[in-house]
């Protein structure tokens, strides 16, 4: 059984996973924007264009949203409602977060891995490659990315209800 300082500890370094995942990823934003770019004046300046490299865009967009998608939750970065919730206390927005978690995230996180097993194994199992001729051999490790967002999201789940428990009951919560 871990100790609560251990169990922080392990909650930090969850944390940091998170957040390099998140960071790490970001940075394929802005060479999706160079590929873009590279794709639009190959294509309607030199009439030039390789299915392989359209298709690296959609990898590197697909990666992006997939892998940063708990690193914005840690950020509390995602769409909300906060009509009601801006105006709360602090001990109700942890209730609310501690109960969204729990009722909606996780349960839609499981249900996607659940789902999503067999068809990222199937692709496995054949090493799926593109459809497209030249396009890239790698499309079983894009489907594998279906299960990285449900893997991340989870993690990021357990330190956010974690923290909300904590400010329920009325502890500070470790800022790492």
């Amino acid at each position: 059984m871990n100790s609560p300082g251990q169990a922080t500890g392990n909650l930090r370094v969850l944390r940091n996973v998170i957040a390099l995942c998140g960071k790490g990823v970001a940075w394929l934003s802005l060479l999706m924007v160079l590929l873009t770019f590279t794709i639009v004046v190959l294509r309607y300046g030199f009439n030039l264009g390789w299915i392989w490299l359209q298709e690296s865009l959609t990898y590197l967009h697909v990666t992006v949203f997939t892998v940063a998608a708990a690193w914005t939750l840690q950020l509390d970065g995602h769409v909300r409602v906060d009509i009601f919730y801006a105006v709360m206390t602090e001990k109700k927005r942890a209730l609310v977060n501690f109960m969204g978690t729990l009722l909606f995230l996780v349960p839609f996180c499981i249900f996607l891995l659940i789902v999503a097993w067999p068809y990222v194994a199937s692709s496995w199992r054949l090493l799926e490659s593109s459809r497209e001729a030249g396009g890239l051999p790698l499309v079983f490790l894009l489907k594998s990315l279906i299960l990285i967002l449900p893997a991340l999201l989870l993690g990021q789940a357990f330190i956010n209800a974690s923290d909300a428990w904590k400010i329920l009951r009325n502890t500070r919560v470790d800022d790492s």
